[in-house]
Parts: structure tokens; sequence; C-alpha cells
């Protein structure tokens, strides 16, 4: 921990009136879906200057899960879809080194400059594959976001890792290189 961080910890409690393991405590009683909303929850609910509650959310999500744990937990009592995600997980790093899988609560965001993959276990028994693919058109498969909304252009909906075929790859492959 660099000395100016160190710095603003120790100071919290004198200019904000509560320590940062207090202020953790808090922000754990919310479900905030970003940092943002937590940051303006610290400003506008308690007074805290931007500066202050930019690192105390920083600092708190510091303390969450990991991403292989995050991934574990997205796939319990839906193991049976692990191999899709696997393979879906497989053929996008094969793209490019540049590739980077970012785990979330219900979701892994596949993101090159840009996201350009969403993999989602959407039910027990299937993943839903955002791709964002402008201006293309929709089909039977390739259907509209759905519930990915502007995350994404499109989904897949994927049941067997055999979906995962030739026209597919396509796809994600387009999305990879509409990426950079």
């Amino acid at each position: 921990m660099n000395d100016a961080l160190q710095t603003m910890i120790n100071n919290m409690p004198e200019k904000t009136g509560k320590s940062l393991e207090e202020w953790i405590k808090i922000l754990k009683t919310k479900a905030f879906a970003k940092h943002g909303e937590a940051v303006k929850f610290l400003k506008t609910e308690h007074g805290v200057t931007h500066g202050f509650a930019n690192t105390i959310v920083t600092l708190s999500k510091e303390n969450q899960d990991s991403p292989d744990d995050l991934v574990t937990k997205q796939y319990e009592g839906k193991e049976a879809l692990i191999p899709i995600y696997e393979k879906l997980i497989d053929t996008v790093t094969a793209f490019g080194e540049d590739v980077i899988k970012t785990p979330k609560k219900t979701s892994v965001s596949i993101i090159r400059k840009r996201q350009f993959a969403l993999i989602k276990p959407a039910t027990k028994t299937r993943i839903d594959l955002g791709l964002k693919l402008k201006d293309k058109p929709y089909t039977e498969r390739l259907e509209n976001s759905g519930p990915f909304g502007s995350m994404c252009t499109h989904r897949v909906k994927i049941s067997s890792a055999d979906q995962i075929d030739d026209e597919l790859i396509a796809w994600l492959k387009e999305a990879y290189q509409k990426a950079q």
C-alpha cells in the first residue's frame, strides 16, 4: 500500500467520522450494481467527499470473492453447464492474448478493448451468450439481446457444447474483431 493511501485511511475517522472498516460495514448493508452508485450513496447519504467515497468503495471491493470464486458460484446447481462455459472460454481466448475475462456476480464479460461477449448461466440447462454485433440482422438463432439490454446487441441460447459450432465461433470472432 502506498504512503498516500495509508495516510488517507489513517485520516478517515477524523475527516469522515468513521474508520474504513465501519464504512465497509455500511456498504455491505446495501447492494450496488455499479461502483458509482456506491460512491453517490456515500456522498449524498453520509456527506463523504468524492475522494474518500471513491477510496472506500474501491477498498471495500478488495475483500470480495476472487474471479474463480465468482464463476464457481455462478454454476452452483448448474454444474452441467460448466463444459459449455469452458468451451466458450477456450474459444475466445484462442482469438488472441488481448482477450480479458472479467467475472461478475452473475456473468462473465469477455473484453478486448471493449466488451464483445457476455456469458451468463441463464437457467439450469442453458447459457445465454451475449454478443456485440452492431447492425447484424437477427435470425432464429442469433436473436435480439433480450435481457442483456444495451450490454449486447444479440443473444444465442446454448444448451450443449456441440452448439458451439462454426457458425457461433464466426459470430464470436466477428464480435472480437469489432471490439478493437
